[in-house]
């Protein structure tokens, strides 16, 4: 379907290990609800893949980057729900009480729904300037120009989106199997409070980056 497919798969593959602000929501919501928010999550990150691969090979990238004003305002989308997600794990963490542990199952089970962690998911990897940039320079190296360019990018789009969902799988379950050692202590809140920062540090630096 594309050129140097190898190549391609080595790549993405090494690049998707790489943490960024995809794993760290995976993680935090894993802590919040469990495994089946984790991988609900990635679900929907994974799922925003194709419509930077769409964007990507229709050329509407490239008018992003043109239009200074389009670019910095999907900046700002993108910044300013990374600080709303990370100011709800702060506040989770300050105002958090103990967890019996009888009672783990059932909390993870009323803080687990679908949609919002979907939504959390394609949001933050939708808006992801990042992301944008990066399927725009990186997947046109890969395409073969006799072939529908739509295409091919969307078949990128699915080898990234497998490559992905196992690793943010893996993730999640790992977090879940260790977060019930501490759920709901201090260590717990530590995690989601140390996590909620780090959402946070994205956000403004996005927000204190330069605009274009």
């Amino acid at each position: 379907m594309i050129d140097q497919f190898w190549t391609f798969f080595i790549a993405i593959t090494l690049l998707t290990l790489f943490p960024g602000v995809d794993s760290l929501l995976v993680v935090r919501n894993t802590s919040r609800g469990g495994w089946q928010d984790g991988v609900t999550t990635s679900t929907g990150i994974c799922c925003g893949l194709f419509v930077h691969a769409l964007v990507s090979a229709l050329g509407i990238s490239a008018l992003l980057i043109q239009s200074a004003l389009a670019f910095n305002i999907l900046k700002l989308l993108g910044g300013g729900y990374l600080l709303w997600l990370g100011g709800c794990s702060l506040w989770q963490a300050v105002s958090g009480k103990k967890t019996a542990k009888l009672d783990i199952q059932t909390s993870v089970t009323r803080q687990f729904q679908l949609l919002r962690s979907l939504r959390e998911g394609f949001v933050c990897n939708v808006f992801n300037p990042k992301t944008l940039l990066f399927y725009m320079a990186f997947l046109p190296q890969f395409i073969d120009p006799s072939r529908s360019p739509v295409l091919q990018s969307l078949f990128m789009a699915v080898v990234h989106f497998c490559i992905a969902m196992v690793y943010q799988v893996s993730l999640s379950l790992l977090v879940c199997r260790l977060h019930g050692w501490f759920r709901g202590s201090f260590l717990g809140r530590l995690a989601e409070g140390l996590g909620g920062l780090v959402l946070v540090s994205f956000g403004l630096r996005i927000f204190l980056e330069k605009r274009i």
